[in-house]
């Protein structure tokens, strides 16, 4: 069974490696919205309030539920979580998937471990399953 491709924007992509790029030493995390059909639209940075931000990320609590609320009064849902790892590849640590809590939502994974070429994968995680799900770049909706 072929696993679906995730469609998405260059816009939303390119923001999340920029975002990814600024913080070359700690994770940066939060959220992507999605409009009525399922298309990425709205990023959502949120403070990593982790412990040890160099190797863990922790959404702040406060900001996420603000970037939820922001999500809804837009009408938008949850599509995506994302991550990234300064000196990890993409792809979630043990960590990650104990964490995982909102089986719905892409995870998505950003690397900065790459040789100065941005890597970033997009995985569902459902009670400890890991699943790599292709991301597909396309033109802005």
């Amino acid at each position: 069974m072929n696993s679906p491709e995730i469609c998405l924007p260059r816009k939303i992509t390119n923001q999340l490696l920029h975002l990814a790029q600024l913080s070359p030493d700690a994770e940066v995390c939060g959220l992507v919205g999605a409009n009525a059909s399922g298309t990425p639209v709205s990023c959502y940075p949120v403070a990593n309030s982790a412990d040890h931000p160099q190797t863990r990320f922790l959404l702040d609590a406060g900001q996420q539920i603000a970037a939820m609320k922001q999500m809804r009064d837009k009408g938008e849902s949850l599509f995506a979580i994302y991550h990234s790892h300064p000196r990890a590849p993409a792809e979630p640590s043990a960590t990650d998937i104990e964490q995982a809590s909102y089986p719905e939502a892409l995870h998505l994974i950003i690397s900065l471990d790459t040789k100065g070429v941005l890597e970033m994968r997009g995985f569902r995680i459902i009670d400890s399953s890991v699943k790599e799900l292709p991301l597909r770049l396309i033109e802005n909706p």
